[in-house]
Protein backbone atom coordinates (compact mmCIF):
# COMPACT_ATOMS: atom_id res chain seq x y z
CA UNK A 1 0.00 0.00 0.00
CA UNK A 2 2.73 2.47 0.98
CA UNK A 3 4.69 1.58 -2.14
CA UNK A 4 1.68 2.41 -4.31
CA UNK A 5 1.23 5.75 -2.54
CA UNK A 6 4.89 6.67 -2.96
CA UNK A 7 5.09 5.71 -6.65
CA UNK A 8 3.97 9.16 -7.94
CA UNK A 9 6.61 10.77 -5.70
CA UNK A 10 9.33 8.49 -7.08
CA UNK A 11 8.21 9.13 -10.65
CA UNK A 12 8.29 12.91 -10.04
CA UNK A 13 11.73 12.63 -8.48
CA UNK A 14 12.90 10.53 -11.43
CA UNK A 15 11.54 13.11 -13.87
CA UNK A 16 13.40 15.92 -12.07
CA UNK A 17 16.56 13.82 -12.07
CA UNK A 18 16.21 13.08 -15.79
CA UNK A 19 15.61 16.75 -16.57
CA UNK A 20 18.87 17.56 -14.80
CA UNK A 21 20.63 14.79 -16.72
CA UNK A 22 19.11 16.01 -20.00
CA UNK A 23 20.28 19.56 -19.27
CA UNK A 24 23.74 18.22 -18.47
CA UNK A 25 23.91 16.23 -21.70
CA UNK A 26 22.58 19.01 -23.91
CA UNK A 27 24.35 21.98 -22.36
CA UNK A 28 27.81 20.41 -22.50
CA UNK A 29 27.90 20.58 -26.35
CA UNK A 30 26.64 24.17 -26.23
CA UNK A 31 29.41 25.06 -23.79
CA UNK A 32 31.84 23.22 -26.10
CA UNK A 33 30.69 25.49 -28.96
CA UNK A 34 31.36 28.55 -26.81
CA UNK A 35 34.77 27.10 -25.98
CA UNK A 36 35.45 26.78 -29.70
CA UNK A 37 34.12 30.29 -30.47
CA UNK A 38 36.03 32.18 -27.80
CA UNK A 39 39.43 31.45 -26.36
CA UNK A 40 38.06 28.99 -23.79
CA UNK A 41 39.69 26.08 -25.62
CA UNK A 42 43.08 27.39 -24.54
CA UNK A 43 41.63 27.95 -21.06
CA UNK A 44 40.39 24.35 -21.03
CA UNK A 45 43.84 23.14 -22.04
CA UNK A 46 45.44 25.35 -19.39
CA UNK A 47 42.98 24.09 -16.77
CA UNK A 48 43.59 20.45 -17.78
CA UNK A 49 47.34 20.94 -17.39
CA UNK A 50 46.88 22.49 -13.93
CA UNK A 51 44.45 19.76 -12.85
CA UNK A 52 46.99 17.10 -13.87
CA UNK A 53 49.39 18.60 -11.33
CA UNK A 54 46.82 18.61 -8.50
CA UNK A 55 45.92 15.90 -6.08
CA UNK A 56 42.43 14.39 -6.45
CA UNK A 57 41.26 16.24 -3.30
CA UNK A 58 42.38 19.59 -4.69
CA UNK A 59 40.71 18.72 -7.99
CA UNK A 60 37.46 18.36 -6.07
CA UNK A 61 37.83 21.98 -4.96
CA UNK A 62 38.42 23.02 -8.59
CA UNK A 63 35.19 21.18 -9.47
CA UNK A 64 33.11 22.83 -6.71
CA UNK A 65 34.41 26.43 -6.80
CA UNK A 66 32.86 27.55 -10.16
CA UNK A 67 29.36 26.99 -8.75
CA UNK A 68 29.88 29.47 -5.88
CA UNK A 69 29.73 32.69 -8.00
CA UNK A 70 26.34 31.57 -9.35
CA UNK A 71 24.75 31.57 -5.89
CA UNK A 72 24.27 35.39 -5.80
CA UNK A 73 22.57 35.16 -9.20
CA UNK A 74 20.06 32.69 -7.78
CA UNK A 75 19.52 34.93 -4.76
CA UNK A 76 18.86 37.83 -7.13
CA UNK A 77 16.26 35.67 -8.88
CA UNK A 78 14.56 34.96 -5.56
CA UNK A 79 14.64 38.68 -4.70
CA UNK A 80 12.98 39.43 -8.03
CA UNK A 81 10.32 36.83 -7.26
CA UNK A 82 9.72 38.35 -3.84
CA UNK A 83 9.22 41.76 -5.46
CA UNK A 84 6.87 40.35 -8.09
CA UNK A 85 9.11 40.85 -11.10
CA UNK A 86 7.94 37.51 -12.50
CA UNK A 87 9.50 37.50 -15.96
CA UNK A 88 12.84 38.86 -14.79
CA UNK A 89 12.88 36.36 -11.94
CA UNK A 90 12.12 33.38 -14.16
CA UNK A 91 14.71 34.52 -16.71
CA UNK A 92 17.35 35.06 -14.01
CA UNK A 93 16.72 31.72 -12.31
CA UNK A 94 16.70 29.82 -15.62
CA UNK A 95 19.84 31.63 -16.77
CA UNK A 96 21.58 30.74 -13.49
CA UNK A 97 20.43 27.13 -13.82
CA UNK A 98 21.60 26.74 -17.42
CA UNK A 99 24.86 28.56 -16.74
CA UNK A 100 25.48 26.47 -13.62
CA UNK A 101 24.87 23.17 -15.40
CA UNK A 102 26.92 24.27 -18.39
CA UNK A 103 29.90 25.43 -16.34
CA UNK A 104 29.72 22.35 -14.12
CA UNK A 105 29.64 20.09 -17.19
CA UNK A 106 32.63 21.96 -18.65
CA UNK A 107 34.67 21.72 -15.44
CA UNK A 108 33.62 18.11 -14.81
CA UNK A 109 34.80 17.17 -18.29
CA UNK A 110 38.26 18.47 -17.36
CA UNK A 111 38.36 17.12 -13.80
CA UNK A 112 36.60 13.73 -14.21
CA UNK A 113 39.72 11.55 -14.66
CA UNK A 114 41.35 13.00 -11.56
CA UNK A 115 38.12 12.88 -9.51
CA UNK A 116 37.56 9.24 -10.42
CA UNK A 117 40.91 8.41 -8.80
CA UNK A 118 39.17 8.85 -5.44
CA UNK A 119 37.41 5.58 -4.55
CA UNK A 120 34.47 7.28 -2.81
CA UNK A 121 33.92 9.63 -5.76
CA UNK A 122 34.03 6.71 -8.20
CA UNK A 123 31.41 4.87 -6.10
CA UNK A 124 29.29 8.03 -6.01
CA UNK A 125 29.65 8.50 -9.77
CA UNK A 126 28.67 4.86 -10.41
CA UNK A 127 25.72 5.25 -8.03
CA UNK A 128 24.51 8.36 -9.86
CA UNK A 129 24.84 6.59 -13.22
CA UNK A 130 22.84 3.61 -11.86
CA UNK A 131 20.27 6.00 -10.43
CA UNK A 132 19.99 7.69 -13.80
CA UNK A 133 19.38 4.34 -15.50
CA UNK A 134 16.73 3.41 -12.90
CA UNK A 135 15.04 6.81 -13.26
CA UNK A 136 14.94 6.36 -17.02
CA UNK A 137 13.46 2.87 -16.63
CA UNK A 138 10.85 4.25 -14.20
CA UNK A 139 9.85 7.18 -16.42
CA UNK A 140 9.95 5.43 -19.81
CA UNK A 141 6.59 3.63 -19.38
CA UNK A 142 4.92 6.87 -18.26
CA UNK A 143 6.45 8.72 -21.20
CA UNK A 144 5.33 5.98 -23.60
CA UNK A 145 1.77 6.14 -22.22
CA UNK A 146 1.66 9.93 -22.63
CA UNK A 147 2.90 9.65 -26.23
CA UNK A 148 0.32 6.94 -26.89
CA UNK A 149 -2.47 9.14 -25.51
CA UNK A 150 -1.33 12.16 -27.50
CA UNK A 151 -1.20 10.18 -30.74
CA UNK A 152 -4.69 8.71 -30.37
CA UNK A 153 -6.79 9.96 -33.31
CA UNK A 154 -9.37 12.29 -31.80
CA UNK A 155 -9.99 10.09 -28.77
CA UNK A 156 -6.82 10.71 -26.81
CA UNK A 157 -6.07 12.74 -23.77
CA UNK A 158 -5.15 15.80 -25.82
CA UNK A 159 -8.51 16.14 -27.58
CA UNK A 160 -10.38 15.63 -24.31
CA UNK A 161 -8.25 18.30 -22.66
CA UNK A 162 -8.82 20.71 -25.55
CA UNK A 163 -12.60 20.22 -25.24
CA UNK A 164 -12.41 20.95 -21.50
CA UNK A 165 -10.39 24.11 -22.17
CA UNK A 166 -12.89 25.24 -24.81
CA UNK A 167 -15.80 24.67 -22.39
CA UNK A 168 -13.98 26.60 -19.69
CA UNK A 169 -13.29 29.52 -22.05
CA UNK A 170 -16.95 29.63 -23.12
CA UNK A 171 -18.07 29.74 -19.49
CA UNK A 172 -15.62 32.56 -18.73
CA UNK A 173 -16.88 34.56 -21.73
CA UNK A 174 -20.50 33.97 -20.73
CA UNK A 175 -19.79 35.08 -17.16
CA UNK A 176 -18.57 38.49 -18.39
Amino acid sequence: MLRRLLQPFWILLAIVFLIEAWLWDHLEPIVARFVAAIPLRSFKQWLAERVDQLSPAMTLIVFIVPVIPLFPLKIAGLWLLAHEHWMSAVFTILFAKFLGVGVTAFVFDVTRPKLLEMAWFERLYDFVMELRAKAKALVDPVKARIVELLRADGEGWSSRTLRLIQRFRRRVREAR
